[in-house]
Parts: C-alpha cells; structure tokens; sequence
C-alpha cells in the first residue's frame, strides 16, 4: 500500500490523496486550489497519470474537494467518481458555477493582455462540455453502505457533518484473515451545524488522514455566536447601512438563512430584507430541499410545522438583480459568494459597500491565506477589488462559531473515539496550525504522527 500527498498540506485548499492498494489505484478528492498563484498551480499537469486512476472518492462538493475533477477527466481519467447522492448534486451544479467563472475570467485576462499590447488568449481549465462528459462517471452511495471495489478491497462513507451529504472515507483491505483499514476525515463537522446531523465517530483504523483547520482554536459557543450575531445586525442598521455576508454558496448560506429564520421566528431579530446573490447558492438551496435524508431532528420538526413568519427572502438571479441590489443603501442583509472573497458577486458588493463606515462585514467561515477575505480580516486599511483600490472603512466581525469545521476540541474528540492506535497523517491545515495540532495529538494520545509535504509518499 502507498499513499501520496498532492495537495491539501500544509494548506487549506486543493485536497487531493492518491492511494494505491493491491493494483487499485486511487484519489481521494481532487480540489481546486484558491489563494496566491492558484492559477499556475491549478493549471499544472497532476503529479499522476490521470488515465491510470481506477476511482475517486469524493468527501463533499465544496470546490476545494472538487473543483478538479474535470481537469483529471480531460487528462484522461475514466474511472468511477464514488460518493453520496447529495454530494453528487451539489458538486454538479458547483462545477458548472466553476466553468461558468473560469470562462469569464479567461475572457476578462484576454482583453487585459490585449489592452497591454500582448497576443495572448488565455482559456479557463475546463468548459461546461468537459463537465457533461464527466457526470455519468458519477457512482451514488448511502451513508453506512459497504461497496466492493474488488474481492478484497471495500469502500464504505459516514457522515462528516460537513455540509450536506459530506463524508468520511474508510478504504477496508481484507488479505487471508488480515485487514487494513485507511480512514481519510473529509472536513469534519462541528456537533449542532445546522440542518443536518453531527458527524459519525468510527472506532477503529490502522492509518488516519484527518484535517486539522481549526486544530489551534476553539469556536465560540452558539450562543455568543448568535448574540454577536445579532448585535452586529441590529447595529449596522442603526446606523443606517447594510450588512454584507460572504459565504460559500454550499452549506453557510443555507446555514445563514435557517438560522435567521429561527431568530426571526423566535424573536430575537425583527423582519430583515435579505439578498442572496449568487444563482449556484439558489440551486443548492433546492438540492438540500431535496435531500431531507440528510436532515438532523431539529430541521425535520421545523419542516413538518411549516412556516411560521422569517425572512423577507431574495434571490438574485441576473446580473441586473445582481445590480438593482447597489442601490439600496441600508437595511440589508448581503449574502454572495465566495466565501474567501476570491470570485463570485461579493465584489462587486465590497466595491459599493467596504468603503462605507455605516456598513459592516461579517466573515463566518475560514479565510485562506493570499486570499481577500484574509488581507481584510488581517486589518488591511485598503484592498484592490477589481483592480481598484477601495477603503476599508467598513466594521468588519470574524464569526467564528458559525464555522462548519469542528474546532480543536472537537476534532480530538473525533480522534478520541479510536480505541486503537493509528499512525495519523495531518492534513488540510495552514502549516503552522497542522504543526500545533500534531504536537496536541502527540501529547494527548501519543500516537505516530505526520505532517507531510507536498509530495510525499507513504508506505503503508
């Protein structure tokens, strides 16, 4: 058995895992990489010849796990894409939202190196053609369900309680009365995200590869979360500005919105205008809807009762919905992606808003490195914002126990529920995190630890 690590180390993007047992080979995700040279990094061959990848096993659709995929099909994998029904849903419409950016992108550059006397036509990674031929090669499976790769060699997926229909990956080889079991985390959910269930707790492997992005730090309780939360509406609007939310269009949004429904509904927050302005975030609202399988008991009881009162809901689906929002002044509630401020509609939005004091800026999820959202909430007094140099005069909160990550003390729970000893690889962390977490694993557990490169390879 061997394992390589290609991406997501020492970093929060790009996950990407091969591992090869008993002649079979495979990747674990195959994730996009966003921050500083993501477009050199992206567009560079993989370090594995596509063609000769057997499966894929995919924990979740956010585009970091995902936003490959139709790269490693154009060169030359036709293999089978394993994961669950709902994560197969989302990463299909992620794909094509991807496609859709990466094409106006190119086209934008384009004109840039035109503009600057250069003969260059720059082309996105991938096409919506790319992502039609790559669809079929999609294989659904319900949590808890073994598959069998081969007589040997078996698949099964939990829940992360991640997002919707995210999963922890256990890779069982059976050889005479020998068995190996490999455990990749996915992103590992933190207990109470909203609408759907906490995260399955295995209790045995031999090898672990498992995220460590909070693994320094602790989320506030939901409670001080909500408080602050709430405070941070109320406030913006007495002052007379809007409140913009960048969010992941999978999973925060949908989280965001449920969540002011219920302080809504219980009172706490009077009707608020709310804008989602991103077309993949109205889509993937529908697929959650679609996948009540997914939903914890609080979600289902609040379905079965039906409505009763909320938010005053908007979804911006042309670009002239997009711009009507740049009129309004105050009192709304702004939610576009992306979630790191890398792409998507919330620039245009920083563009009209950052500079205004009455405004604010919640951040609810983790800022990579190099990335807009990070410069921002490191203190930067002004950003470039397409290709202009804005002020950063608006109040700007770091939410942090809105995360969909489970913090330090619930991902060594998670390691806890081991009753064995496993070697354990730390992944999908920023590298001074990974080292910190690796030190608390050690000492807590005492179990052999890696915080592998880019490129390293394990035998196993």
């Amino acid at each position: 058995m061997e394992i390589r690590f290609l991406g997501g180390v020492r970093t929060v993007t790009g996950a990407c895992y091969y591992l090869s047992i008993d002649g079979i080979q495979m990747l674990i995700d195959c994730g996009i990489y966003q921050g500083e040279n993501s477009d050199m990094i992206n567009r560079a061959p993989f370090d594995f010849d596509a063609s000769t990848i057997d499966y894929l096993f995919l924990t979740h659709a956010h585009i970091d796990h995902s936003g490959l995929i139709p790269k490693l099909f154009k060169e030359g994998f036709k293999g089978k894409i394993i994961t669950t029904s709902a994560t197969a849903d989302l990463t299909e419409i992620m794909l094509y939202d991807s496609a859709h950016l990466q094409k106006k992108d190119a086209e934008w550059l384009t004109k840039k190196a035109f503009r600057a006397g250069k003969d260059f036509i720059y082309e996105p990674l991938y096409t919506p053609d790319d992502i039609k031929a790559v669809i079929p090669l999609f294989e659904r499976v319900s949590y808890g369900e073994q598959r069998f790769l081969n007589k040997r060699l078996l698949c099964r997926f939990v829940d992360a309680g991640h997002i919707l229909g995210s999963s922890t990956v256990e890779i069982i080889y059976q050889r005479g009365t020998e068995e190996k079991r490999v455990v990749f985390s996915g992103d590992i959910g933190k207990k109470g995200n909203p609408i759907i269930n906490d995260p399955y707790y295995l209790g045995f492997a031999d090898y672990i590869v498992m995220e460590s992005t909070y693994g320094n730090r602790l989320h506030k309780n939901m409670q001080d979360t909500i408080n602050e939360f709430v405070k941070a509406i109320k406030e913006t609007f007495d002052r007379g500005g809007n409140v913009l939310i960048p969010a992941f269009a999978v999973g925060r949004t949908q989280d965001i919105l449920y969540i002011m429904n219920k302080l809504i509904r219980e009172g706490q927050l009077s009707e608020v205008d709310v804008y989602v302005d991103s077309p993949l975030a109205e889509a993937a609202t529908k697929v959650y809807i679609n996948h009540p399988e997914c939903f914890d008991e609080e979600t289902l009881v609040m379905l079965k009762e039906g409505k009763r009162g909320g938010i005053k809901l908007n979804f911006a689906e042309s670009v002239e919905d997009s711009q009507r929002i740049n009129n309004i002044k105050s009192g709304a509630v702004i939610i576009a992606g992306s979630g790191m401020c890398e792409g998507g509609r919330i620039r245009h939005h920083l563009k009209h808003n950052l500079w205004r004091s009455e405004c604010s800026i919640i951040f609810t999820g983790f800022q990579a490195q190099g990335t807009l959202g990070r410069k921002i909430v490191d203190g930067a007094e002004a950003v470039k914002v397409l290709g202009e140099e804005i002020a950063v005069k608006a109040k700007v909160y770091t939410i942090g126990g809105f995360s969909a990550h489970a913090d330090q003390k619930e991902l060594l729970e998670w390691l806890g529920a081991f009753s064995n000893s496993p070697k354990v690889f730390i992944v999908h962390g920023e590298e001074n995190v990974s080292l910190e977490f690796e030190r608390i694993v050690r000492e807590r557990f005492g179990y052999q630890t890696y915080v592998p490169k880019k490129g390293d390879a394990f035998e196993l």
